[in-house]
């Protein structure tokens, strides 16, 4: 593979990383999952390339890495939204059977 291979390898790379970094952000996990199989296949055939690692394509590979820090920011905010709503349902849950519990020898 040629040096600009490599680097359209790394630039496909860096678009796919920009839509998982959307699906991440809507929250389509099972998107977000398929594309970096996808960009993981782009990474591994860039890697593939006989050239060294300049400017540029530290740049790119700088890019990637903050949006996968990105993606991946994004999808444990939302786990943890999802946390924090089941906790609330139980504790909701919790205490309907209290009060349940408390009209009935009314």
């Amino acid at each position: 593979m040629s040096a600009d291979a490599g680097r359209g390898g790394l630039q496909r790379a860096l678009e796919i990383s920009q839509a998982v970094a959307a699906a991440a952000a809507d929250g389509d996990v099972e998107r977000a999952v398929r594309l970096d199989a996808e960009r993981l296949k782009a990474l591994e055939a860039a890697r593939g390339a006989c050239f060294m690692v300049g400017a540029e394509v530290g740049q790119i590979l700088a890019e990637i890495a903050a949006l996968n820090a990105q993606a991946i920011g994004n999808l444990l905010h939302r786990q943890r939204v999802l946390a924090r709503n089941l906790d609330m349902l139980a504790v909701g849950q919790r205490a309907v059977r209290a009060y349940g519990a408390t009209t009935a020898r009314r």
